[in-house]
């Protein structure tokens, strides 16, 4: 008989502008954004994300950003956490190392989306991976891109590989 266990997986999604972004983005951008999103995948009853850093991991809801702003079921698992885990270092070592960081184009929302493709076979919602872009095709976005382009989001955490 084949019994398979499965595990749930979640989305946790922060918005680190704590309602900001809502308030600021029409002047600022022309449009509105709802937040500046950081996402994690928890599962296996860890977080997990991806900061400058590195991969990192912590108890759920265990950084500074506190209880997630939403949370969303992305299903379940059949992958084991020691299969996982051994997928999370090698994404350290290579996709997700510390020096792979970047706000715009590979961030905590890349590895979300990439961990949970992994995990389920779903991506996590396009209003948060299509942030970057939305942002960037604003006038204003361009015009701060350089200065945004240096910043390094990083609430905490452990890292995986054990790097700081």
């Amino acid at each position: 008989m084949d019994q398979s266990v499965s595990y749930p997986v979640k989305l946790y999604i922060y918005d680190l502008s704590r309602g900001m972004a809502r308030q600021l983005s029409p002047l600022m951008l022309g449009k509105q954004l709802d937040g500046i999103w950081h996402t994690a995948i928890v599962v296996h009853g860890k977080e997990f994300f991806f900061v400058g850093e590195g991969v990192n991991s912590c108890s759920p809801s265990g950084t500074p950003l506190g209880e997630p702003d939403s949370i969303v079921d992305l299903g379940s698992t059949e992958v084991p956490a020691e299969i996982f885990m051994e997928y999370l270092t090698s994404l350290a070592e290579s996709t997700y190392g510390r020096d792979k960081y970047n706000l715009f184009e590979h961030n905590c929302n890349s590895f979300s989306n990439e961990v949970a493709q992994f995990l389920t076979g779903k991506k996590i919602p396009s209003y948060i991976t299509d942030l970057p872009s939305e942002v960037l095709a604003t006038p204003f976005g361009q015009a701060l891109r350089p200065l945004l382009d240096s910043i390094v989001i990083s609430p905490g955490g452990n890292n995986i590989t054990g790097q700081r």
